[in-house]
């Protein structure tokens, strides 16, 4: 490698326009297939197979109305005041106006739903009211029913009684006959007497006998109307369950409210026809351009975050100005102009190359915003620092004396070998962001690497090309004419109780800066952190104000019911499900939206307690799967923005367990290989997980804890990035070998060219702590230019990289690594010989050139 790459350099030199004209043309081409094939960026992100994707793939089918993107426009009055009609004309004439729009399925006009709403409540009231009034004439009737039944039987007590009394007179009358034909003979019985009694009795029992024919239809027609009663307090009865279902599901939905109980303000939502992560931005920007326009008098118009966050740029003002502490930094070391603007111009070279390039796929892969985002900040700041190194090195060879071209070669056999190296463990590192499963993390792996990648070829060929151009100006004035000087081998050991206090004061400090680590929240930004005054902060601050923190992060519902289910059972196991759902605490409103056409789901809107970010949204979303409600099937699902980035967050913190085991691991391969040592992987491998651990606990202590938040341009707090902290285990993972390849190769360097083992790491640290410095302080400065950005997102990547750095190389490699070397002396470089025999030898410290070109 060393051999190959001395003479890539030398030939790079001697042909130093035709490289430079194609890298050129690779910047031209790049850039062709950019304007060609470039394709917008989804402004966020997903992760296929979470909970929450599952159902809105199920809304898609049963639901499709619910399954697209959605959004929220927040319109309030300027003073105060309640809507004045005029304004509640323009707002629902804009409304009315928005479903021609691209992509808008739905707008819903707040002030014709709460009018819904509220002859939905009259209607239950004068419903209640005529139940009521039923269940009265009922009642009315049956007492009716039961004095006719009353009269009845007294009315029959009375034709019993008559026919005793008739029963007792005939009784009489027989006997008198009988007494009489006894007497007078059988001739007696005719006496007209006799005769006229029994005709007055017949009449009499027949007059009794035709009323009891008509107690007894009397009591037909009673019994035939009270059954009418009874069907018809069993009809007032189920209505009057369903209304009271009915009126519990509005009682339950009223906190759900478009318009504030001031009306002051009102929500409008939209619903796309497409997915979140298919929307076009421009159907975004025609949405708030509709009703930003719309010049209503008095009327502040605001956009909820998941239609007003968009693109970021990519380069800003802050980039520019890392950048150029980036040339002052360079200017102090090499103190002198034409060596400053080399590894400027390769940086921006690979750049160009590997970002324009990547960007080029973007109408054939689904990018997010931040992907290249993440190649830009990498490609800049190892761009620079990859040239430095090799610079650095061919300026000493200079300055010893070497030949122009043979110097050119020598630093890019030697130094080139270590940054081929030390860009393979940071390809190495993001390209294994593949593991986690998480899409859009590998593809920001891969772009990344791709820009690493590119870095090193700049480094190794347009550099030495560069170099070859300017000759001896790549010194100092002074040092141009003058003798050569050869560069003598200075430092002495350390003594043992200095190494002993560096090492336990660096790990102390690092502990301490890693506890706030320990209440680290994962999640995504939300309105409250987008800059003040912008739309999306100002929807989320009015919606939270006016309405209810929750009413950010509405939560979706789902539940399956039985297919045979009628209309009727279906209310009531909405009622059931709502009532399990209000139950729960945390929960303020619930609200049913719909039922598929199949009958086989019913959606539900949510409304928490506390806002998106808020643990007790985290907590609720996984009680409410975890509920069980006797009326529904299965398990009910959970979706809304809240909850897809509440899963988002978790799936990447069960990934970053695994990643790190990843990148742990090879670090102890790869170094084992280029140092032929097993102690010294470990001490950079223990320095890196310190090192990560304490950023995390400084972005924790400033983003979710706000400590110093003023500093860095935040106004609010919130969790920290979800994918923050696995892109920065593979960021800082790559960066922290590059740190610990360069200093460590120059220990390793003296110690074969046989230095004393302690006294080595003295000498390897002197010879490579300037450029270390510089290199650090050059990414500190490129990755904090990220800071001041308005996005949230890039902010944070580009604090936490600047952090880490920072802590890495001046606390870590400069510090700890150091001290830990020098107190383990020769056994540093230990190797059991079987392990020794079986890795190959990578020569990173170019021991092999130097013997074969004597100009070393």
């Amino acid at each position: 490698m060393a051999e190959f790459l001395y003479r890539l350099g030398k030939a790079a030199a001697r042909r130093a326009i035709l490289v430079i004209v194609s890298w050129a043309a690779l910047v031209g081409i790049a850039g062709a297939g950019y304007l060609l094939g470039h394709g917008a960026l989804a402004p966020s992100f997903d992760i296929p197979g979470l909970p929450s994707s599952q159902v809105v793939d199920q809304l898609a089918e049963e639901l499709p109305e619910y399954a697209g993107a959605t959004g929220t426009i927040v319109v309030a009055t300027t003073s105060g005041a309640p809507f004045t009609e005029t304004q509640r004309a323009q707002i629902s004439e804009a409304v009315a106006s928005a479903p021609t729009l691209p992509d808008v399925a739905q707008v819903t006009d707040p002030f014709t739903a709460e009018a819904q709403r509220q002859d939905q409540v009259d209607q239950l009231a004068q419903g209640a009211t005529a139940l009521d009034e039923a269940r009265a004439d009922l009642d009315a009737g049956q007492a009716a029913l039961d004095q006719a039944a009353a009269e009845l039987d007294q009315n029959e007590q009375q034709i019993q009684a008559g026919l005793q009394q008739l029963d007792q007179g005939q009784a009489a009358l027989d006997a008198a006959i009988a007494q009489a034909t006894e007497a007078n003979g059988p001739a007696a019985a005719m006496n007209p007497a006799f005769q006229a009694q029994q005709a007055e009795l017949d009449a009499k029992r027949a007059e009794l006998e035709a009323g009891q024919a008509g107690i007894t239809q009397g009591r037909t027609q009673l019994e035939t109307q009270a059954a009418q009663l009874a069907d018809g307090l069993t009809q007032i009865e189920a209505q009057g369950a369903q209304l009271q279902a009915a009126q519990e599901l509005v009682s339950l939905a009223e906190p759900i409210r478009l318009i504030s109980e001031d009306e002051a303000a009102a929500q409008i939502p939209i619903s796309f026809t497409e997915p979140r992560m298919d929307l076009a931005s421009s159907s975004k920007t025609a949405a708030i351009e509709h009703f930003t326009e719309a010049g209503i008098d008095g009327v502040e118009v605001a956009v909820s975050v998941e239609m007003s966050q968009d693109v970021p740029d990519v380069l800003g003002w802050g980039e520019a100005v890392g950048l150029a502490l980036a040339a002052v930094v360079l200017v102090i070391m090499f103190r002198a102009l034409a060596p400053t603007l080399v590894p400027v111009i390769g940086a921006v070279t690979g750049v160009g190359v590997a970002a324009l390039g990547g960007l080029a796929f973007s109408s054939v892969v689904t990018m997010t915003s931040v992907t290249p985002i993440l190649a830009v900040m990498l490609g800049l700041a190892v761009g620079v620092d990859y040239s430095l190194f090799i610079i650095n090195r061919h300026r000493r060879m200079l300055a010893a004396g070497a030949p122009l071209a043979e110097a050119i070669g020598l630093a890019n056999g030697t130094s080139g070998t270590a940054v081929v190296f030390a860009g393979g463990t940071v390809v190495v590192a993001l390209a294994a962001l593949g593991v986690t499963g998480i899409p859009f993390l590998a593809l920001m792996g891969a772009m990344g690497a791709a820009a690493v990648a590119v870095a090193v070829a700049v480094a190794v060929t347009l550099t030495p090309a560069i170099l070859g151009l300017i000759g001896r100006r790549v010194l100092p004035h002074r040092l141009r004419e003058a003798d050569p000087v050869p560069v003598p081998e200075v430092g002495q050991a350390a003594k043992a109780w200095v190494g002993i206090v560096r090492a336990v004061v660096a790990v102390c400090a690092l502990g301490v800066l890693a506890i706030p680590a320990l209440d680290i929240r994962l999640g995504l930004p939300d309105g409250s952190s987008e800059p003040p005054g912008s739309l999306a902060e100002r929807a989320h601050a009015l919606t939270a104000a006016e309405f209810s923190p929750g009413a950010n992060g509405m939560l979706l519902v789902t539940a399956e019911l039985e297919d045979t289910l009628d209309d009727a059972a279906r209310t009531t196991t909405q009622l059931e499900v709502a009532a399990a759902l209000g139950a729960q605490a945390g929960v303020v409103g619930v609200a049913p939206v719909g039922i598929s056409e199949s009958g086989h789901l019913a959606a539900f809107q949510v409304l928490p307690e506390g806002g998106p970010n808020d643990e007790s949204t985290a907590d609720l979303v996984g009680r409410l799967r975890a509920l069980e409600v006797d009326a529904v099937g299965g398990p009910l699902g959970v979706a809304g923005q809240a909850a897809i980035n509440i899963d988002i967050s978790d799936r990447l913190a069960d990934a970053m367990p695994l990643y790190l085991g990843v990148v742990v691991g090879l670090s102890l391969v790869i170094l084992a290989i280029v140092f032929r040592s097993l102690l010294v992987p470990l001490i950079a491998a223990g320095g890196f997980i310190l090192s990560l651990f304490a950023t995390l606990g400084v972005i924790t202590a400033i983003f979710q804890w706000g400590w110093v938040k003023a500093l860095f341009g935040l106004h609010a707090t919130g969790p920290v990035l979800n994918f923050l902290p696995v892109l920065l285990a593979g960021v800082l993972f790559g960066l922290a070998m590059d740190y610990q390849i360069f200093l460590a190769a120059g220990m390793r360097e003296a110690y074969v060219h046989g230095i004393e083992a302690r006294r080595a790491v003295a000498v390897g640290f002197r010879a490579g702590r300037p450029v270390v410095i510089a290199a650090a302080l050059i990414m500190v400065a490129i990755f904090g230019g990220f800071v001041f950005a308005e996005s949230t997102i890039i902010k944070s990547v580009g604090l936490g990289l600047a952090l880490g750095v920072a802590l890495d190389a001046f606390i870590v490699r400069l510090v700890l690594m150091p001290a830990l070397m020098s107190l383990m002396g020769r056994a540093a470089w230990w190797l059991p010989k079987w392990l020794d025999r079986l890795i190959p030898r990578a020569d990173v410290e170019g021991a092999a050139l130097s013997r074969r070109h004597a100009a070393l």
